[in-house]
């Protein structure tokens, strides 16, 4: 464990818990609505069922989001802005990480809003929006492992290497049971099932599992907010 962890204040933990929880919880999500689509959606439950339990992790999700983008902007040692937590890549702390969630969670809030119109918005367009929550779970995925200073600890590492396998399980279960047609679709997420894991292997390996990778990160955001 990293001395910045040891050492973390509450608004950190719960920090991090929020946004560990959040990522199970879209992992879940996203693994659900990926395996219940099309022709594999399982004949023994019904679409009210699955669709209710996929809209109740969503909001879980949200919930748990929300209080992972409160807790880091409260907690004094990185000196987050508010804007930060809609305006991606505008941190100074850790920029392109904390972009990277700051964008999964404008892409999910998008799909919240229009989810809420989706009568006036009209079924084409919001099921275009809605495919932007599996945009948003690779964003967060990288965002967890490059942001948090606890990524290096093998109870966090396994929690990403089972998220990551639960959704390319639910990928390769959907490409299994498809039908014919639509064969470019299929093929895009064939080549996503294997680029986003070995992108994710090669990330972890050339930077959170450097040592000194969180060190740096910690010892960039005390020069810049005078220390907690």
């Amino acid at each position: 464990m990293t001395s910045l962890a040891l050492a973390g204040s509450p608004l950190w933990y719960a920090s991090r818990a929020g946004g560990t929880l959040a990522l199970i919880l879209l992992t879940a999500t996203v693994v659900l609505g990926i395996a219940s689509g099309g022709r594999a959606t399982p004949r023994r439950i019904g679409r009210f069922e699955i669709g209710l339990l996929h809209r109740n992790l969503s909001l879980l999700t949200l919930a748990f989001l929300a209080v992972h983008v409160v807790t880091a902007v409260l907690d004094p040692f990185v000196h987050l802005r508010w804007a930060v937590a809609v305006l991606p890549f505008a941190a100074s702390y850790r920029p392109l990480w904390l972009g990277l969630g700051t964008a999964a969670a404008d892409l999910l809030l998008a799909v919240l809003i229009t989810s809420a119109v989706r009568p006036r918005l009209g079924l084409r367009r919001w099921k275009a929006v809605h495919w932007l929550a599996y945009a948003a779970w690779p964003l967060a995925l990288f965002h967890g492992a490059g942001a948090g200073t606890d990524t290096r600890l093998p109870l966090q590492l396994w929690l990403y290497a089972a998220c990551l396998a639960a959704v390319v399980a639910a990928v390769g279960w959907r490409l299994a049971h498809a039908g014919p047609g639509r064969v470019a679709g299929r093929l895009v997420a064939a080549a996503a099932t294997i680029t986003v894991p070995v992108a994710s292997t090669a990330f972890l390996a050339a930077g959170p599992l450097q040592p000194g990778w969180a060190q740096r990160a910690a010892a960039t955001a005390l020069l810049i907010g005078g220390g907690r």
